[in-house]
């Protein structure tokens, strides 16, 4: 299954709860931190929650 990598672009300081627990769900905690994960239904989900606020990109 292919992977996928996550990167922290924005600040969560003033989003709602919800985009900020959904992040702490991904791993990211600070900015500019990157993290990878299976590219899952869940997950990539989750990434489109808060596309505004991250960059991503497939690894094989």
């Amino acid at each position: 299954m292919a992977k996928i990598r996550v990167t922290q672009v924005k600040s969560k300081i003033g989003r709602l709860q919800s985009q900020k627990r959904t992040l702490e769900a991904l791993g990211l905690r600070k900015m500019n931190q990157v993290v990878e994960h299976e590219a899952t239904p869940s997950i990539i989900g989750m990434v489109n929650t808060v596309k505004h606020l991250v960059s991503f990109e497939e690894i094989k």
